[in-house]
């Protein structure tokens, strides 16, 4: 009888997209002037991304030009723990950037916050204007390496269903729940069970967990037995990744 396989990890493009809903920090880059740091960053269904940009900023008059210009959104996915090496993964949007008109602004920046209710679209058309990146492809790199997505991919992809709740669960596991971490070590390699470990990441396929020692960070990703969809499922799945079937549920871990 054949073996039944199931996903271990979520794809590229979801990670991704996981990633840049997360991240904090975002930058574009073009041709010929600095960094431009975004108050807003914001990766749409349909494959583009929508920023913030300070009104005087190069990006604006670039932007501006009858094609737009080549550029690079770098995004920057911060672990919620104070770990000692904080960075969980790093984005990079290619494509190019493109000026939103005056009147579009305040309808787009409506359709951002439905679904990115960030304060600083406020600003905009005031300190700030919105731009948009026209993506060609998707980088997104952590410990274990570097993978590329295409459009097509990342239009179909959405974000792990968990993460707007994943940074409170692991700030609630490192901090009260240490007996759930120690369980979960156990799965880690005899060579890492040394360190000191926290959990960096949870999503429907799995837990990571970074190990931290004197020879450096180590990211190991144990996989549930197959993803999980709604909480309960994801609370019996760590449970029982965790070797303990009776353990109340996520809001207790």
């Amino acid at each position: 009888m054949p073996r039944t396989t199931t996903t271990a990890a979520p794809s590229t493009a979801e990670r991704v997209r996981s990633a840049s809903a997360h991240a904090e920090q975002a930058v574009l880059a073009m041709p010929g002037a600095d960094p431009v740091p975004t108050s807003v960053h914001h990766l749409r269904a349909c494959g583009d991304a929508v920023i913030a940009v300070p009104l005087d900023s190069a990006a604006v008059a670039a932007a501006f030009g009858p094609l737009g210009s080549p550029a690079v959104l770098e995004l920057t996915d911060m672990a919620p723990l104070p770990l000692r090496e904080p960075v969980r993964s790093l984005v990079w949007l290619r494509g190019r950037v493109r000026a939103v008109p005056q009147y579009a602004q305040r309808a787009l920046a409506g359709e951002v916050a439905k679904e990115h209710p960030h304060p600083a679209l406020l600003d905009v058309g005031h300190t700030t204007t919105l731009l948009r990146v026209v993506i060609d492809s998707a980088v997104v790199a952590d410990s274990s390496g570097a993978a590329s997505a295409c459009l097509e991919q990342l239009r179909s992809a959405r974000p792990d269903p968990f993460w707007e709740l994943e940074s409170a669960w692991l700030q609630h596991m490192d901090a009260d729940h240490a007996d759930v971490v120690a369980q979960l070590a156990r799965h880690l390699p005899v060579r890492l069970r040394g360190g000191t470990v926290h959990p960096l990441a949870i999503d429907r396929y799995g837990v990571t967990l970074r190990v931290e020692s004197a020879e450096g960070d180590h990211d190991v990703r144990l996989p549930f037995e197959s993803p999980v969809d709604d909480i309960q499922a994801l609370s019996r799945a760590v449970r029982i990744l965790a070797g303990c079937p009776f353990l109340h549920g996520m809001r207790r871990i």
